[in-house]
């Protein structure tokens, strides 16, 4: 129970070993934002091409992330990211593709 006593910083939700790691939290940052923006214009059929790419550049750059991930809290947010950029991708792909 010894981490039950240790105090949190307050930056530190879930990050449970005390360290920045910069790089890991700029790639959930970016899964994030890709993510959103190709499940966001997936709704759109004549944005296709947007939410294709999008969704498929925010997987690849979420699952190099979850590669490199050390903490919870970036894979909670990488995993968040992946999900979205997953659907805008699959129904960017289903309404015309990546070139069409």
């Amino acid at each position: 129970m010894a981490q039950a006593l240790r105090p949190n910083t307050a930056g530190s939700l879930f990050a449970t070993d005390g360290k920045t790691h910069p790089l890991q939290d700029s790639l959930m940052a970016v899964t994030l934002a890709l993510g959103l923006i190709a499940f966001i214009t997936s709704f759109f059929h004549s944005l296709h091409l947007l939410s294709s790419w999008t969704g498929l550049i925010g997987l690849l750059v979420g699952l190099y992330g979850q590669w490199i991930s050390i903490t919870t809290r970036e894979r909670f947010g990488l995993i968040l990211g992946l999900g979205a950029s997953g659907v805008g991708f699959f129904i960017g792909m289903a309404n015309g593709g990546l070139f069409g």
